[in-house]
């Protein structure tokens, strides 16, 4: 089968999936065209112009294809428009987020418009498929939140059909086996507790959260390592240099790891993946974390309860980081004492996923084009 395969906004994970089902079903011959994960509003309302104008791109848009498969932020209706030879072909829209469930915040800029275009796209694909239950959930619930509030010619029953037929497959965790537990047991007391923090360095991943945890491990006297990485961007919350201030003999790395071996092995070698996020969709760095062989400690919040038990989750208190910080450590202290379990990932194990992926891209391939107008 020949599949296009679209990324218009190639964050680091979104490049791993692409990648991943390139090599992991080697039987189709696959097209891949993405866009520099930059510009974040720009991506999602010009990626259509881009990808359409562009001379490097023209050839690849040119060759005939059974199935295209673009993640959330590709303007379909764009694509569609400018090379009409994509309109008879079959699109799968894959959505790793969506732009309905971030956080609030003052450097929002045109969000109803990357809205937009993203219900637009969902509306214009033969299917779409969501990372996870939350995923979805928000996305079809923030949709029709906003078609309400649009002034005549909507209904939110415009989606109906779209949710029928829409479906949820994770991004599959694939990391070494051999890798997983390189920690040695101790015993209580021994030796501090090593977390890590792997999110990206963005506001939305409650950068001070973190901070007011790890102040709150210092007051108690717990004592801690901890690895902080994850992607930089060129705006780094404050809180990242108070942090680096304030625990210089705990941090034992401090930014993104040189290459993907060094990162699992960060990964490997913690007792536990700490996580602050207000915005999470998968959570897949923490799932490749516990798939090495760490304890998670997250928020009650976000699609962290759809993955894991009440025991590895405290409490949420958005309007309060004080609080919530103290709950993270409460939990931190109990998995300590009680050398909790890691829990089991194997539902999101690549082995156990790709026939999923494999059956779906076929079904989408061959079933006839969906129209919901």
């Amino acid at each position: 089968m020949r599949i296009l395969l679209i990324s218009a906004y190639e964050a680091s994970s979104h490049k791993a999936w692409a990648q991943t089902l390139m090599d992991q079903l080697p039987e189709h011959d696959w097209t891949y065209m993405a866009l520099p994960p930059r510009h974040f509003a720009w991506r999602i309302r010009g990626n259509a112009m881009s990808f359409a104008f562009d001379p490097k791109f023209k050839p690849l848009l040119e060759k005939p294809y059974d199935l295209i498969i673009a993640t959330s932020m590709t303007d379909c209706v764009g694509l569609k428009v400018f090379c009409p030879d994509l309109q008879n072909i079959p699109w799968l829209l894959y959505f790793h987020e969506n732009q309905f469930a971030y956080p609030p915040s003052d450097k929002q800029q045109g969000l109803v418009e990357m809205q937009m275009v993203t219900l637009y796209s969902a509306l214009a694909a033969d299917q779409c498929v969501f990372n996870s239950q939350f995923n979805k959930a928000s996305f079809f619930s923030g949709a029709r939140a906003l078609l309400k509030k649009l002034p005549d010619y909507v209904s939110p029953d415009w989606l109906n059909l779209t949710e029928e037929k829409a479906c949820v497959v994770p991004v599959p965790v694939s990391v070494p086996s051999s890798m997983k537990k390189l920690k040695n047991d101790k015993q209580e007391g021994q030796a501090p507790v090593r977390l890590v923090w792997s999110a990206r360095w963005e506001y939305d991943k409650g950068p001070d959260r973190l901070l007011a945890i790890l102040q709150a491990l210092n007051a108690r006297h717990v004592p801690f390592e901890i690895a902080i990485l994850g992607e930089q961007f060129r705006s780094i919350p404050k809180e990242f240099e108070l942090i680096q201030q304030a625990f210089p003999e705990q941090i034992t790395q401090f930014g993104y790891a040189k290459s993907r071996q060094d990162y699992l092995s960060c990964l490997a070698s913690a007792d536990i993946v700490l996580s602050t996020a207000l915005h999470e969709f998968q959570g897949l760095a923490v799932l490749e974390a516990v798939a090495l062989g760490c304890v998670p400690v997250l928020p009650n919040r976000q699609v962290y309860p759809e993955l894991f038990g009440d025991q590895y989750l405290y409490q949420s208190y958005l309007l309060n980081i004080d609080d919530e910080a103290e709950s993270a450590v409460d939990l931190i202290v109990n998995i300590m004492k009680e050398r909790l379990e890691t829990p089991s990932v194997e539902p999101f194990q690549i082995k156990g996923l790709l026939p999923t992926y494999r059956t779906m891209i076929q079904e989408v391939a061959v079933k006839p084009l969906f129209r919901n107008i």
